[in-house]
């Protein structure tokens, strides 16, 4: 059954007016700190809409906040949800079908990664070209209106060559590469961090790909942008750990919040 949205679409519109939202983003684990990087912020907590799971995850704060972001107005879910918490794709990428409810056109997916590819280092940041789907679900199943889209050109990718060279002038590394997605919740084995190198995956995540798909479905423009928080499983002598996940990203925060803000006036300019 799918979610009733009307309620929600209701409220936000109720308290922030009919002026369009240009921007809806998803915050990855650790990277929650952008929300202070808006102006006039009107916050939405999730528990105050039935559509939205009551479950949580640590690095995941469970709000919508609506303000202004270098005067760009923005939607910006502070927390997300996982299949391994026991939800299928459909309902983890939610706030996909909430963006398009309220009409925002541009979804900009972020997250905190492992790293697999040799040449990425802890804090370095990848522009999402391509994913590998091994999650087990696809939030299109069970679908009966057309679900056989064409993920060739899922990644808008003209913005990097812009924010890279943004990056370069910054002392930002910023990669392009392809993220795969694996179920979670336990961290992959360095025999699944090697098979996944050799199928083309250059960092690895336990998010991200069913809100691209389902925003890709409902005809949103999607980019994702992963921190690499730290080397995936077999790739360093540090042994994996969330509380470390969420550290890495408060540090990377500023870098994060430059590569946002650049890429927002970027996607923003191109549409007007």
């Amino acid at each position: 059954m799918e979610p009733d949205l009307s309620s929600l679409v209701e409220s936000v519109r109720s308290r922030i007016g009919s002026e369009p939202i240009a921007l809806a983003i998803v915050l990855g684990s650790g990277l929650g700190s952008l929300v202070e990087q808006l102006d006039n912020p009107i916050s939405f907590p999730y528990s105050d809409f039935p559509c939205f799971p009551s479950l949580r995850v640590a690095g995941h704060q469970g709000q919508m906040i609506v303000g202004q972001l270098d005067g760009i107005r923005v939607m910006v879910f502070q927390g997300r949800y996982h299949v391994y918490q026991g939800l299928t794709a459909r309902q983890a990428a939610l706030p996909a079908q909430v963006a398009k409810a309220l009409g925002i056109q541009k979804l900009l997916l972020t997250n905190a990664v492992g790293g697999i590819n040799p040449c990425y280092q802890a804090g370095d940041f990848i522009y999402v070209a391509d994913h590998l789907n091994f999650l087990g679900d696809n939030p299109l199943r069970g679908e009966t209106v057309n679900p056989f889209i064409d993920l060739c050109q899922l990644y808008r990718q003209q913005f990097y060559p812009s924010l890279v060279e943004f990056a370069v002038a910054k002392g930002i590394r910023l990669h392009r590469g392809v993220l795969a997605a694996m179920a979670g919740p336990s961290y992959e084995t360095p025999a699944e961090i090697r098979a996944l190198a050799l199928l083309g995956g250059d960092a690895v995540t336990m998010s991200t790909i069913p809100e691209a798909i389902l925003a890709h479905y409902l005809g949103l423009d999607v980019v994702a942008l992963s921190f690499i928080s730290n080397a995936a499983a077999g790739q360093s002598s540090t042994a994996l750990d969330h509380q470390d996940v969420l550290a890495a990203g408060a540090a990377g925060a500023k870098a994060f919040s430059l590569l946002v803000r650049h890429l927002a006036a970027l996607w923003t300019a191109a549409a007007s």
